[in-house]
């Protein structure tokens, strides 16, 4: 059984260009589910619908994990730290749709603003990691071009933004998102990536499928149009399986406030997609807060990490 690297300070600067490439990839992914999953949300529950996604991911990286590795990938020992990750995890996406019944997805976009800078604390908190003030102000910069994103451009709509209890509910969640990088580098004792980022979605799925019991017996599967299982194994390969390894490898490379700014590219990846599809392209002057993220995340990669 190959070990990974328990901890970021001892990966080396090509193993921490490949986080942030992963990244990369990970806000590309995330971004797509948005499109996708816009068309499914009317036709089934959310609990139901995240229950499931997670329920073939796991079998999907558990298949692997027995292909590649000719063994089980789920991690016995400790086995209480995947139902702690998949807890704050589970409690992230139920939040985010209490929200979302409740308030706007620009002010939950909002609200997710504050993670980067909340992952730091709790990084400095569990591990002891300190952040440059170099990469604080890189953050903040590429929080004011995602904020501009969100709100396209509208000063006013930035000032008129209220707390309400949407924004409180999913406040919850960002805090629970917030720790789930440094935590899932404190509990990883080296065991392979393919391993634990397994063990952490079948934690996740059994707090999920405990939360939603009562939405899946309810849901009509075999009436659901053909939109949502597509969105379904799309969230289950791409937005869930992928992104939790992608998600796993940066975690252990990369400082936490690190890991999760590259949520700030999400809005600006979304009006691309949402342009190549044919839904027309945001102006010039929302695409310059999509630059301005960009340069705020590019002086982060090249800052140090404290």
């Amino acid at each position: 059984m190959t070990k990974s690297k328990p901890y970021s300070l001892h990966a080396t600067g090509i193993e921490k260009l490949k986080a942030h490439l992963a990244m990369v990839l990970f806000a590309f992914l995330i971004a797509g589910s948005f499109s996708i999953g816009h068309l499914a949300a009317p036709h089934i529950d959310p609990t139901a619908l995240n229950a499931i996604r997670f329920m073939l991911a796991v079998l999907i990286m558990g298949s692997v994990g027995i292909v590649i590795h000719k063994e089980s990938p789920f991690i016995t020992k400790a086995a209480w730290r995947f139902l702690v990750l998949g807890l704050l995890t589970t409690i992230f996406f139920v939040t985010m749709f209490m929200a979302l019944k409740i308030t706007t997805p620009v002010s939950t976009s909002a609200v997710f603003t504050l993670i980067p800078f909340m992952s730091a604390g709790f990084g400095w908190l569990f591990l002891k990691q300190s952040t440059a003030p170099i990469v604080l102000f890189s953050l903040g910069i590429a929080a004011a071009g995602a904020i501009w994103v969100i709100f396209k451009g509208d000063a006013h709509a930035i000032m008129d933004f209220n707390i309400g209890e949407g924004e409180v509910i999913f406040f919850v969640g960002a805090i629970a998102y917030a720790a789930y990088a440094p935590l899932a580098n404190k509990f990883n004792q080296g065991e392979p990536l393919l391993h634990f980022t397994f063990s952490v979605l079948l934690g996740t799925m059994i707090c999920l499928l405990i939360w939603g019991y009562p939405a899946l017996w309810l849901t009509d599967w075999i009436a659901l149009p053909l939109i949502v299982w597509i969105a379904i194994a799309f969230l289950a390969i791409f937005s869930t399986a992928i992104t939790f390894f992608l998600l796993q490898f940066a975690t252990l490379r990369l400082p936490a406030s690190k890991v999760y700014s590259y949520g700030y590219l999400t809005p600006s990846i979304v009006i691309m997609y949402e342009g190549l599809l044919g839904h027309g392209w945001a102006s010039g002057f929302i695409l310059l807060g999509a630059l301005v993220t960009a340069m705020g995340l590019l002086v982060m990669v090249i800052a140090p990490d404290s």
